[in-house]
């Protein structure tokens, strides 16, 4: 080899050490600081909590309606954050997980830890859920926009992503022996309606026991949230939650009564029958108000309902408008159509509210 081909050789194996050792530093850089996650532009202040809080309820609009099941997930992914803020605090207690860690940047690491508590949690309990499919990939894109990597599975070593997915761990544990029959669907395999459906397309009524629960049977059935249901048969939900480990209420006993408000009504208990006929007819009586072919109407102004008593439906109104100290316009409106929309609402203010 020439001197001349010797230098060209020597000058290209300078120029690739040079891009190769320049690709290299552009990686790696250790003296540089990692990029910090931008913050997220969609309701900037929310805590991450709320965030979580705001996909599982999205989970639970697009779910069947179930308010046991959706009861425990909101506790349990309440248990889960809390954890592991507690986790991180010298003096608060944890509910199930009882670790205490340190950091040296406290909030990131807690945001971090109950990020992967939640994600866990709720991608265990979502994944065979009505709009599975939109609700894990909303947890996916929650994860994203916090720049915390779903590929981080480990539970062990005191980093905040693992001590989130431990914690996860500990409440999908619980979760197993708590009695809700999370394994199976939380179906109760004990129990089975006494009566047979009712066809509500068809006349009459045939009842084994009157006192007992009766199904309906719709031809075209829907959820309370629209979503088909392709059996038509109405299904007991969750008849054995009485015996699941409870939050903010008694424990069921053996009976599996946390509050027992006493036996109902009985059609043919002597000492019942009349209360029993009489809550009938009130439900027939009631029923009819929905009538959506109905013309009749009614004044539906807060000058003639509302002000009710606590608990009750006594109310007649208020006198005057206490803003304007006038009294109120009259409201007409289709009764049945007042009447619907009350159901409606107060059927999903049931399924909101309901605990376990």
């Amino acid at each position: 080899m020439n001197r001349s081909s010797r230098i060209r050789v020597g000058v290209a194996a300078l120029v690739a050490v040079v891009v190769v050792s320049g690709a290299v530093l552009s990686v790696t850089r250790p003296w540089e600081r990692p990029p910090v996650c931008p913050p997220l532009a969609d309701h900037p202040t929310w805590s991450v909590a709320r965030r979580w809080d705001e996909a599982l309820l999205d989970a639970i609009r697009r779910s069947l309606p179930n308010p046991p099941v959706h009861a425990r997930n909101l506790f349990h992914v309440s248990v889960a954050m809390w954890d592991a803020w507690a986790a991180y605090d010298t003096t608060a207690g944890g509910y199930l997980f009882k670790e205490k860690l340190n950091a040296a940047n406290v909030p990131a690491a807690r945001n971090e830890a109950i990020s992967y508590a939640a994600y866990r949690v709720l991608s265990a309990r979502l994944i065979r859920a009505v709009g599975a499919d939109k609700s894990l990939a909303e947890l996916d894109d929650l994860m994203d926009a916090l720049c915390l990597p779903i590929s981080i599975t480990g539970t062990d070593g005191d980093a905040p992503a693992a001590v989130g997915n431990r914690i996860a761990k500990t409440v999908l544990d619980h979760g197993k022996t708590d009695g809700s029959n999370e394994a199976n669907g939380y179906v109760d395999p004990s129990y089975a309606p006494v009566n047979s459906p009712l066809v509500v397309a068809k006349p009459g009524v045939a009842l084994v026991d009157p006192n007992r629960w009766q199904p309906l049977e719709i031809e075209h059935m829907l959820s309370q949230n629209g979503i088909p249901l392709t059996n038509g048969i109405q299904q007991a939900v969750a008849p054995h939650w009485g015996h699941v480990t409870p939050f903010a209420i008694p424990a069921g006993g053996a009976s599996g009564t946390p509050v027992d408000p006493g036996p109902q009504p009985r059609l043919g208990d002597p000492a019942t029958d009349a209360a029993y006929r009489s809550q009938a007819v009130e439900v027939l009586r009631d029923s009819s108000l929905l009538d959506a072919s109905s013309d009749a109407s009614m004044d539906v102004s807060p000058g003639t309902i509302g002000g009710n008593d606590l608990g009750s439906n006594d109310g007649r109104g208020h006198s005057l408008n206490p803003a304007t100290g006038t009294p109120y316009a009259p409201d007409v409106a289709r009764a049945g159509d007042y009447y619907r929309a009350g159901v409606e609402f107060a059927a999903r203010s049931s399924t909101a509210c309901n605990g376990t």
